[in-house]
């Protein structure tokens, strides 16, 4: 139950440092109840520009060592920035520019996984 708490309070601060760059339509998909995947959630978010989603990066990193003292095992795809996938090893962050995520629709390819919205903060 302890790995399960400290879980869920390492996606309560990735959400954090999401919302404070103005991340947008964050969804969080529990794939706990579904076979051989190579987490336990994904958090899918998006920002607007190459530079939002640096922005983002920095900040989810910022939320998480204060947080927890988490880092990520793995940042890929700063170097477009259009897609970053951040690897916290059970959780996996996924910003996307809006139109790379629509063409990779990852909620729709995890649809068994029960998703959450997590409102906009304006």
């Amino acid at each position: 139950m302890m790995i399960m708490n400290e879980t869920k309070n390492l996606i309560q601060q990735i959400t954090e440092g999401i919302q404070e760059k103005k991340g947008k339509n964050i969804i969080v998909a529990d794939l706990t109840k579904i076979n051989d995947t190579i987490c336990s959630y994904f958090v899918i978010c998006q920002g607007n520009s190459p530079a939002q989603i640096a922005a983002i990066v920095d900040s989810i990193k910022e939320y998480t060592r204060k947080g927890s003292g988490d880092k990520p095992f793995a940042v890929d795809g700063l170097r477009n920035a259009e897609w970053v996938a951040m690897d916290y090893v059970n959780v996996l962050v996924h910003i996307f520019l809006p139109e790379v995520r629509d063409f990779y629709n990852l909620e729709h390819l995890w649809e068994d996984a029960k998703l959450t919205k997590i409102p906009d903060i304006d």
